[in-house]
């Protein structure tokens, strides 16, 4: 049976014992039918909801241990039991102890669950990237057909628009293509004959043929498919706090009980039902309530206090790994900038040069042109028409404008034109710079040149600045050139940068960080999705695929940099109320049983049942409270 399922039979069947046992003091108020309707009530709670942990406790108690588990069947089972027995013998019964340990425990397991749900999901949508059909050529002619019927070297025409189906070899024509969600570069790239491409990106421009050499599980999304599954496996589950601390707790809790029996039966010689009263407070005061409520509602308003401020904190295994993080690692595109070509620099007459390269990029899809054409509105240019456009392969366009030949294009251009020496010197400079450099000109003759770069985010500083200040090291591991790449990270602050990294590659350059650090990595592509899941805490920007939000651990809504650093104090912050309230729980227990096993029953205080079982309700209550605190106590940033 699902535990949303068993928390709702056992919420719906403990509320009327919850109601009475607050009503009954101003009211005299009880249930019809009384402590029989509490036996029957919480007798199908155990059989039903409480099933599970108690089978589980027995399996443990079979191998030598005990565990979380092991404490829930003890104390519920304890009070169960006592119940009956106090019931039968005018004594005062506490059956919706039973009950309300119960629900608490499985309230918390429903709200880990839920915030656990997201692993499958991300494969689905990987998979969704992939191409459903393809051209292929068959008996001379080229015929669509489903994507599992393309075989290795089928000639596969692709058209502008088109995604590619699978990887292969241009074997004819040329064309733009988009290849960011898989290489992580912004920049779309040039294909002609005896290129590879890559199947899932995008054709832009031209039309070309293909020969497949990749298909199925063999091409490099397949890869990243089987790459995420394997990260995600590979994630063992962590042991929890309580369980470990409860190893040890639960077999001395026990062991007290049962000498609190013996010493005050054997040896004080009391009857065997006061004697029992004693142990039966014992084990009820260690009663896991309070742990049992310690993580969920932490998380609960830990994570409720993210949501608003638009991180997104997915599971309490993330909380745990955070603290321990000392490197982060960033991709590149999408993530620390724009994601989007823009012009930086124009050289020349600003506006005769913006105005030509305007002029001729105007219908033109190319990113470069639409660059152009954006800085061009930006700056209220007006654009007029041209005639006699030419494409010059491989260099740029060209076209007549009042009479003269404009062009634009790159330094290939230079095989039929001339450039001043001042010129060449700059572009040469912007090259280096790691911008893409137009050349603009007429006639002959090179009058100016326009620098375009995926441009940092202006965020991108400040929050590599305040993680720096935190004693975090700092990496950018990235699909793009290394000049590109150092560029960008030295304009943003960042220590260290792996560069030319394909997606196939990205986890393993996280997993020989993980050698000697704990690694969070922040990325927002598809070829991200491996690095996301392989990381100790994977940290997907809000404005990126699906595919990465859903591998992330922490998802950053307003896709804000410096949200990095929020969420890496918030999931502190959190992981330590969860380890106070833990703290406390264990406090209110430790410091109970001593009381509840009669150590001043000379003094004329003793911790009945009732009254063990109301300390028991005050740590709970104590543990709700520090977790409401939680979300109004001050969220330190760097």
């Amino acid at each position: 049976m699902k535990i949303t399922t068993r928390f709702w039979i056992s919420l719906i069947l403990s509320l009327p014992m919850l109601i009475a046992m607050i009503v009954m003091p101003f009211t005299n108020w009880m249930l019809p039918g009384g402590e029989m309707t509490m036996l029957v009530l919480t007798t199908v709670i155990m059989l039903i909801s409480a099933r599970p942990f108690l089978s589980s406790a027995w399996s443990s108690f079979q191998k030598h241990h005990s565990n979380m588990d092991t404490l829930i069947a003890v104390g519920t089972g304890t009070a169960y039991v006592y119940s009956i027995y106090a019931m039968f013998t005018g004594k005062a019964v506490f059956f919706e102890s039973a009950a309300f340990v119960i629900t608490f425990v499985l309230l918390g397991q429903v709200l880990e669950e839920r915030m656990r749900d997201n692993a499958s999901s991300a494969i689905e949508k990987l998979m969704d990237l992939q191409a459903k059909d393809a051209e292929v050529k068959r008996d001379g002619k080229f015929v669509r057909l489903p994507l599992d019927k393309v075989a290795t070297d089928d000639l596969v025409r692709v058209r502008p628009g088109e995604k590619i189906a699978v990887d292969g070899k241009i074997v004819e024509g040329t064309s733009t293509v988009d290849e960011s969600m898989v290489t992580g570069e912004s920049m779309p790239v040039t294909r002609q004959v005896g290129d590879d491409v890559i199947g899932s990106t995008i054709n832009m421009t031209g039309t070309f043929v293909f020969r497949a050499e990749k298909v199925g599980d063999q091409t490099m999304l397949a890869q990243i498919v089987t790459l995420v599954k394997k990260a995600q496996s590979s994630h063992a589950p962590i042991q929890k706090l309580t369980d470990r601390v409860s190893d040890i707790f639960v077999p001395v809790v026990l062991m007290i009980a049962i000498l609190t029996f013996l010493i005050w039966y054997v040896f004080i010689g009391h009857d065997v039902a006061n004697s029992l009263i004693f142990a039966v407070s014992v084990v009820v005061i260690a009663c896991p309530c309070a742990l049992g409520l310690a993580t969920p509602t932490a998380l609960m308003v830990g994570t409720g206090r993210g949501a608003k401020m638009g991180i997104l904190i997915k599971n309490g295994e993330v909380l745990e790994k955070v603290n321990a993080v000392d490197t982060v690692v960033f991709d590149k595109t999408g993530t620390i900038t724009v994601g989007k070509p823009k012009v930086t620099d124009i050289v020349g007459d600003e506006k005769q040069v913006l105005t030509l390269a305007a002029q001729l990029e105007a219908s033109s899809e190319h990113p470069l042109a639409l660059a152009i054409t954006e800085e061009a509105q930006a700056q209220k240019i007006d654009v007029t028409a041209v005639s006699d456009f030419q494409a010059l392969s491989g260099k740029g366009v060209q076209a007549s404008i009042d009479g003269q030949r404009a062009f634009v294009g790159n330094s290939r251009l230079l095989e039929d034109a001339t450039i001043d020496d001042q010129l060449q010197q700059q572009m040469v400079q912007l090259q280096k710079e790691a911008k893409t450099v137009v050349l603009v000109g007429q006639r002959q003759q090179v009058i100016g040149l326009i620098a375009i770069q995926d441009t940092p985010k202006e965020t991108s500083e400040k929050a590599i600045t305040a993680l720096k200040s935190r004693g975090l090291k700092t990496v950018m591991l990235t699909g793009d050139n290394q000049q590109v790449a150092q560029a960008i990270a030295d304009e943003v602050g960042i220590d260290d940068v792996i560069a030319d990294v394909l997606p196939a590659e990205k986890a393993d350059e996280i997993k020989k960080l993980q050698e000697n650090y704990s690694v969070a990595f922040v990325g927002d592509g598809i070829n991200d999705a491996p690095a996301l899941t392989t990381a100790d805490v994977g940290i997907a920007m809000g404005a990126g695929t699906d595919v990465a939000i859903d591998a992330g651990g922490i998802v950053l809504v307003k896709n804000d940099l410096r949200d990095v650093d929020t969420a890496l104090a918030l999931s502190q912050k959190t992981f330590g109320r969860i380890k106070l309230n833990l703290f406390w729980a264990f406090v209110y227990n430790v410091l109970g049983i001593p009381v509840a096993a009669g150590v001043f029953y000379g003094f004329g205080f003793i911790l009945s049942p009732e009254i063990a079982g109301v300390a028991m309700a005050l740590s709970s209550l104590s543990v709700v409270i520090s977790s409401v605190l939680l979300g109004q106590s001050k969220l330190t940033t760097s």
